[in-house]
């Protein structure tokens, strides 16, 4: 989505869709509004008991005495706090529970996108809406749906009770402020808001994406002496998110402005009808301040509503962001219920593949049996990584075919095929965790012995063993405490810790000296007895292991003749 792009939905959808998501928590809702319609209504009654008060001074035919009148006001008070607690609570409870919810569902999402949708997205985008999306729909759930049924249950209860007490002519005055300020205004408000909303949500990700990637990279930045452009952009980026926040802020400060002078005027017009309505003795002095008083103390609620519009082009631009996620389809199905995979054989027939109109690889053909390590080779960008994921079916085949055992990838249960195949890559995500735990994300269960092999087969453990802590040292921030080379070692120890029958090695040498690749590939022969290697790299050197070696080139491969 661009900066003037807005939101594909309507406001109404996404709060609806939103409002879906209550769910059994529906009855904690209704106690709210409850809580919430009760307080403010003790609240009117404070003012409204002093207007009782100053009525039956005025003479006005009041049953109560002032003693009764004194106290009313001041249990009207404290049970405003008691009912004004229970509200905000059963509101906050609502929206850290569904928060919880929400992000579960995100993370759901994400792991059903993953990887190939995940590609093109930015990281720090996606951690915007984990952190700052999802906490900005917690203002929905905890000051928007209620104050709105507040908004509609006070409103009438003021209306019949004007209407009964002291006059109906104020009632119609009410009625038409409320529509004013609860729903002209707002609407009015609503379409500067809403482009204005967006654009700042945008541009908040967008700062948000860039700032994040500038951490990660700082070393290189400062490496490539790229730190005073780095710095311009992030300024350029900074000084745009602030003019999007002005002209947000600008037209919130508008709307408020408008519906306090509405207010005022239907406030002034209301205590024009009562002298109107005392000139020709249709009311009495005394009731026309109960009138006065119930009407213009009666606009919190409404004023609730009123600046909801500047909140809610926030909670729209969020909503949508999240239920775009929430909906978005991915690339591949999850397999179920078809057949499980025992590797023995792999075989590749006129495979071709395109990112949208972009060819990568056209017919495509290669074989690699069960004891065999098969090379690839090719220069960056030839299409040797992309081949990689289309064996764990990171995409759908389209034309051609990928066979384990003369099954078709599309036929064989996705959790079967990873846990026969796994793929290091060229770059390996390591947590701020530490090395044992890094590694046994690979199997959780796995020995200490067996984690100790794993690494030995990756030429790792020497270099683990020489840290003050071993494998309880924690690697810090995407592994920050650790080398290019020694991270790639770590994610190929995981490979071997997993104890999968295929293994997609994606230039797992490229960040290391000459003698660890040496190690390294001699872990990998002694390895291939009960596994298949598929060894993707642009160094021909590498593929002095290989059983078979493939040659790629602009997407065209084809078998090198020894």
């Amino acid at each position: 989505m661009n900066n003037t792009q807005i939101s594909r939905r309507s406001g109404l959808k996404i709060m609806a869709s939103l409002i879906t998501l209550l769910g059994s928590l529906a009855y904690i809702m209704l106690l709210a509004v409850i809580n919430g319609s009760l307080g403010f209504i003790c609240a009117m009654g404070v003012t409204v008991m002093g207007s009782f008060g100053i009525a039956k001074a005025l003479g006005e035919n009041i049953a109560a005495s002032y003693t009764t009148i004194i106290v009313l006001c001041v249990g009207f008070g404290l049970l405003r706090g008691i009912l004004r607690y229970f509200e905000q609570y059963s509101n906050h409870y609502i929206a850290f529970k569904l928060l919880a919810t929400l992000r579960d569902k995100i993370f759901n999402a994400l792991r059903i996108l993953c990887p190939a949708k995940l590609e093109s997205k930015q990281k720090g985008s996606i951690i915007s809406m984990i952190t700052s999306d999802i906490e900005t729909l917690e203002v929905f759930y905890a000051h928007t749906i209620s104050p709105i049924c507040i908004s509609v249950l006070v409103s009438c209860f003021v209306v019949v009770f004007v209407g009964l007490v002291s006059s109906w002519y104020l009632s119609l005055v009410a009625i038409i402020g409320y529509i004013a300020v609860g729903i002209v205004i707002p609407m009015i408000s609503s379409k500067r808001l809403k482009q204005s909303g967006v654009n700042y949500r945008n541009e908040f990700s967008n700062f948000n994406a860039y700032f994040l990637d500038s951490i990660k990279g700082i070393k290189d930045i400062v490496i490539n002496n790229g730190a005073v452009d780095r710095e311009k952009e992030v300024n350029k980026k900074s000084d745009s998110l602030i003019e999007e926040t002005k002209k947000m802020k600008k037209d919130i400060g508008i709307a408020q402005a408008n519906t306090e002078i509405s207010i005022s005027i239907f406030t002034l017009i209301s205590l024009i009808t009562g002298i109107v309505l005392i000139k020709y003795n249709a009311l009495t002095i005394g009731k026309m301040i109960i009138g006065i008083v119930s009407v213009s103390g009666s606009f919190g609620p409404v004023i609730a509503i009123s600046q909801l519009p500047g909140n809610l082009t926030q909670t729209f631009a969020s909503g949508d962001r999240v239920l775009n996620l929430l909906e978005e389809k991915p690339q591949v199905e999850v397999v179920k219920n078809r057949q499980n995979l025992d590797f023995e054989k792999l075989e590749v027939n006129n495979l071709s593949f395109s990112y949208d109109e972009q060819a990568v690889l056209e017919n495509v053909s290669m074989v690699a049996n069960k004891g065999e390590i098969v090379g690839i080779v090719g220069k960056s960008g030839s299409g040797k990584s992309t081949l990689l994921k289309l064996l764990l079916r990171f995409w759908n085949v389209r034309n051609g075919s990928i066979l384990y055992n003369n099954i078709g990838i599309d036929e064989i249960n996705t959790d079967s095929l990873l846990s026969n195949v796994t793929m290091v890559s060229q770059v390996t995500y390591l947590f701020d965790e530490t090395i044992e735990d890094n590694l046994k994300i690979a199997n959780p269960s796995a020995s200490k012995e067996q984690i100790i092999e794993a690494c030995k087969m990756a030429s790792i453990h020497d270099f683990i063993m020489s840290l003050d802590e071993g494998y309880e040292t924690r690697v810090g921030t995407l592994g920050e405490k650790l080398s290019a080379g020694e991270k790639q070692r770590i994610g190929l120890a995981r490979a071997f810790l997993r104890g999968a029958n295929v293994i997609l090695l994606d230039e797992p040498t490229s960040n290391v000296d000459s003698i660890n690749e040496g190690i390294i590939l001699s872990a990998l022969k002694k390895q291939k007895h009960n596994k298949t290697i598929i060894l993707v790299s642009h160094r021909e050197s590498t593929m002095a292991i290989a059983d078979r070696i493939y040659k790629i080139d602009e997407g065209v491969m084809h078998e090198v003749v020894a």
